[in-house]
């Protein structure tokens, strides 16, 4: 029975694990919940899983939610702050994290889930983005087990050989991070000058938060992932290639130096990679429908247009100037997608506040978890104090 402590549950990767959890109450019990601002859903989830913790972000939200369980006869103890959120993710009793939390917000729980040498299935890419030498070097030092919960990564880490080190261990010589493209595939920059939150947020194949689909919809997401790809497995960002693919059935591939390449397909559903996440080494159900290749009937690839989607290529740039260059880099789209949803920059322009970002920000290696919060802290300020300009 593997004891479970969920970061971010009602976020659609935490609703997509407790699906999976459900069917399984034998393999797998909850520990604890967290959500940052949907006490009534989480509430909801509280009264289903019966979690010994559910933590939420201020005392506010905790009374809220402690008065909805009290009048449900559900005991579950809440608890509020980040200190409370490192709590549940490295006591004694917890097996498992799942580190769902989006953006900056899930690097600190995170990192003492490593710490505590629990098995992290890692579905917040903003941790390897901000901290990855940091974050690496935990997992080494602590022995902790890390599992890709990306679609994309944990396609890559089914495709790898097994014990798997580094770049060009094995033959591997390359890898293809395979991106549907997003709502605005095949649009000019001149189309997309006008597209509005709802239309950016509208993905045609997954169904996610709104800033990751914002991500999703300027290819940010996949640059992101690009990123993270190069901590997890070990490789320069030179050996690793955006394959737009629409169907997004190939979720990712690896290339070896003999020629072959090896993908992982299956239906976009994230309930897949949460299962074979949540049961390595073994397979279990995960719900998902079995992929029929006669009803997909065909697959398309393209290259990225980098010039339409000028925040792919500014996170591979971001990636191969390395240093704190991904942590500002991340700051800054987080500050950027949000005034876009609040419709206080255009679509367009997160790629230049980004860039805006990046220029204005001084590059240093980043040497302990303090100087990471103190850059991202810095980018962000600068970031929003550029946006203010821009409306002026």
């Amino acid at each position: 029975m593997q004891t479970i402590t969920l970061l971010g549950a009602t976020g659609s990767i935490g609703v997509s694990t407790l699906d999976v959890i459900a069917r399984h109450p034998d393999k797998y019990s909850i520990f604890a919940l967290t959500a940052h601002s949907q006490i009534g859903k989480l509430a909801t989830q509280c009264k289903q899983y019966n979690p010994q913790f559910a933590v939420v972000a201020d005392q506010q939200s905790a009374s809220r939610l402690q008065a909805i369980l009290s009048s449900s006869d559900c005991f579950t103890e809440v608890l509020w702050g980040r200190e409370s959120l490192c709590q549940v993710a490295s006591d004694s009793a917890v097996d498992t994290v799942m580190a769902a939390i989006v953006g900056a917000a899930g690097l600190v729980p995170t990192l003492a889930a490593v710490a505590a040498g629990k098995k992290i299935l890692l579905a917040n890419k903003e941790s390897l983005v901000m901290a990855g030498g940091l974050f690496m070097q935990a997992v080494a030092d602590s022995g902790s087990v890390l599992l890709p919960i990306d679609s994309e990564h944990n396609a890559i880490f089914q495709c790898l050989p097994e014990n798997y080190k580094n770049s060009g261990d094995s033959g591997v010589k390359k890898l293809l991070l395979s991106a549907s493209g997003g709502p605005f595939r095949g649009w000019t920059a001149e189309q997309m000058a006008a597209v509005t939150p709802d239309q950016a947020c509208s993905h045609p194949n997954w169904s996610m938060g709104r800033k990751i689909s914002v991500d999703s919809a300027t290819l940010m997401n996949k640059g992101l992932e690009l990123i993270e790809a190069c901590w997890l497995f070990a490789m320069p960002a030179s050996a690793i290639d955006v394959v737009v693919h629409p169907q997004s059935i190939i979720h990712s591939l690896v290339q070896y130096t003999d020629g072959s390449v090896l993908a992982q397909l299956g239906n976009p559903d994230m309930r897949t990679p949460i299962a074979h996440a949540l049961a390595w080494p073994d397979r279990v159900d995960s719900g998902v429908a079995d992929l029929d290749l006669f009803d997909v009937a065909q697959l398309n690839f393209e290259k990225p247009d980098l010039d339409c989607f000028p925040c792919l290529a500014i996170a591979i740039e971001a990636a191969k100037v390395g240093k704190n260059a991904p942590t500002i880099l991340n700051a800054a789209n987080e500050v950027a997608v949000q005034a876009f949803l609040d419709q206080r920059i255009s679509f367009m322009q997160i790629a230049n506040v980004v860039e805006q970002a990046l220029n204005g920000q001084q590059l240093s290696e980043p040497e302990s978890l303090a100087a990471v919060q103190e850059c991202d802290k810095q980018a962000r300020l600068y970031t929003s104090a550029y946006i203010k300009r821009l409306e002026k």
